[in-house]
């Protein structure tokens, strides 16, 4: 018994990680998605206003000019919030997001998505299985990410990314036999997505709370 409490106490703490890891959070590195170790060995570094030039440069062209005073706000209520990192770490959510949809993984959306929108996912889930079908998209590529919006209301911050991406959109019966799409053809796709979090909270993660067409 104690074997498997342990056992668990492992598997809780390695998704805590894995879901902390995912967005927005300053670990004084350059690189996306830092390992625990290197969070440990380096403190987040105060973030400013005035580091905002130096943060567009970073980050390259991955911030809209309409999102610089809102970004502003965020930096100014969250010091350790960081626009590389979570530039980075939101093209991996985006991944994480669309694969667990396209697989019927609840669960795994459960912890990345907020409720209403984790509403709308499952009843195209429950639609598509009630239908028989099986989706085999693949990701080919994230051609760009841009922060168009950002914003803080009352305490809760609020960034939306625009996704141009590339996917391959197949859709399958329940026997393997193809019923539309082609993996030789990927679909330009853009989307805009919205990433919430309640600042000076316990939880350090962001949630995706809404999707549209960009």
């Amino acid at each position: 018994m104690f074997v498997y409490i342990v056992l668990f106490a492992m598997i809780a703490a390695f998704l805590a990680l894995r879901l902390y890891s995912v967005l927005g959070k300053r670990t004084g590195h350059e690189q996306p998605l830092p390992k625990p170790a290197e969070e440990r060995v380096a403190p987040p570094l105060p973030r400013t206003v005035d580091m905002m030039p130096e943060v567009r440069e970073t980050a390259g062209r991955a911030i809209d000019t309409g999102a610089e005073t809102g970004l502003r706000s965020v930096i100014a209520a969250d010091s350790s919030f960081d626009v590389a990192q979570f530039i980075e770490g939101a093209k991996s959510a985006y991944r994480m997001i669309l694969e667990a949809f396209w697989k019927g993984d609840e669960e795994t959306l459960a912890w990345l998505v907020e409720d209403e929108v984790r509403a709308g996912f499952s009843e195209a889930i429950a639609e598509r299985n009630a239908a028989g079908h099986v989706l085999d998209n693949r990701l080919i590529v994230i051609e760009r990410a841009l922060i168009t919006e950002a914003s803080v209301e009352g305490r809760v911050a609020r960034v939306t990314v625009r996704f141009d991406a590339d996917i391959a959109s197949i859709t399958r019966d329940q026997e393997g036999n193809l019923i539309a799409g082609s993996m030789t053809d990927a679909v330009e796709t853009k989307d805009a997505w919205t990433f919430a979090r309640t600042l000076k909270s316990n939880d350090p993660n962001w949630k995706l709370v809404e999707t549209d067409d960009a």
